[in-house]
């Protein structure tokens, strides 16, 4: 079981950085619908869940060390190569919504331009893959379990004072921005771009271990503890839309609304967690097409890094209303190959 839960913490700490520190994400993927809502965080964990056991399993299964193959076992040379291009994507889109969230951060909590925490985000990306700093990466990454503390303790709180019913709040809700037309077909999307922001790494986490039931138990157990944080969220974020609804970062302004050393706590630990995940995506998008340490790799890095810095204009909530659904719609292909491979139990061996 400890072998267990260190997979499902690592599988936690993959996704948190991009799909659910912001509580953007949350807001416009849930919260937006209200009630119904709810009904969507509870089909995502049950989907997480599944598809958590099915990557971290298989890895495991064709002890894999690198996505590329588990990739090709999955879908074959031609759906192999298309789920493949779709991780790429994913990989710099996602770098383009970091960029754009750590320039949120600066302008809501500090009241500087988002500029500034732009250019500050990329640079310090930029030199952490060129001095190679891996110890910075792995003590940011221990701050994982902080922003599930702090998400619980928000989440608390903000049910004990709700001063609105939550049928009061309900239209206000549906006010909001969504990233999907309904309930339904968001949690169907969300789901979507966040298997396909994991798989490589979740997949490669399978693959480090041996035993298969150990590794799909440790996915199993982390996609439900990751939907029980987006319950969380959802229920803090719907507590206090009438008062968090317009901003981009709606987790970091209940957080200074209960205190400003929290808010302040809150939005260190948001860009940690925004940087890590920036860090991972920018070396595995350039790793795969350059090999890493050579001087066409580096050159790789601050070109992409510039490409990503420039796109992030576009604004945080308007890339997490457009490029993340879009993203989820591309991903439903590796999805159902996953399901499929699943179904089709590969990797296993024969039964004579």
């Amino acid at each position: 079981m400890k072998r267990s839960l260190k997979i499902a913490s690592a599988f936690i700490g993959i996704i948190v950085g991009a799909g659910f520190a912001s509580g953007q994400e949350i807001l416009q993927y849930f919260t937006s619908f209200g009630y119904w809502g709810l009904a969507g965080v509870i089909l995502s964990t049950l989907l997480f869940g599944y598809l958590g056991k099915i990557l971290t399993g298989l890895g495991s299964r064709l002890q894999t060390k690198s996505h590329e193959e588990a990739v090709f076992r999955i879908g074959g040379k031609v759906i192999g190569r298309i789920i493949d291009y779709t991780l790429i994507i994913t990989l710099f889109g996602i770098l383009v919504v970091m960029i754009a969230g750590a320039g949120s951060i600066f302008s809501q909590q500090f009241g500087l331009s988002p500029v500034v925490g732009r250019i500050t985000m990329i640079s310090l990306v930029i030199l952490t893959i060129m001095l190679n700093v891996k110890k910075v990466i792995t003590i940011i990454g221990s701050i994982t379990p902080l922003l599930i503390v702090m998400v619980v303790g928000i989440a608390i709180y903000s049910l004990f004072t709700l001063d609105t019913s939550f049928a009061e709040l309900d239209p206000i809700a549906n006010e909001q921005l969504s990233a999907g037309p309904n309930w339904f077909i968001s949690a169907i999307n969300y789901v979507s771009l966040a298997i396909a922001l994991t798989t490589a790494m979740a997949l490669v986490l399978g693959g480090a271990e041996k035993n298969e039931k150990v590794a799909a138990r440790g996915g199993l157990i982390g996609g439900i503890i990751f939907g029980a944080l987006i319950l969380l969220s959802y229920f803090a974020i719907f507590s206090k839309v009438d008062i968090v609804g317009t901003a981009e970062l709606p987790m970091l302004r209940i957080a200074d609304n209960i205190s400003p050393i929290l808010g302040i706590v809150m939005a260190i630990v948001i860009f940690c967690m925004i940087y890590n995940t920036a860090v991972s995506l920018l070396l595995s998008f350039s790793a795969r097409f350059t090999p890493i340490g050579t001087n066409k790799f580096r050159i790789f890095v601050i070109v992409a890094g510039i490409i990503a810095f420039g796109l992030s204009f576009v604004g945080f909530t308007q890339l997490v209303n457009w490029l993340y659904p879009a993203i989820g719609y591309i991903g439903l292909l590796l999805v159902g190959a996953l399901i499929l491979a699943d179904i089709r139990k590969v990797g296993r061996p024969a039964k004579k």
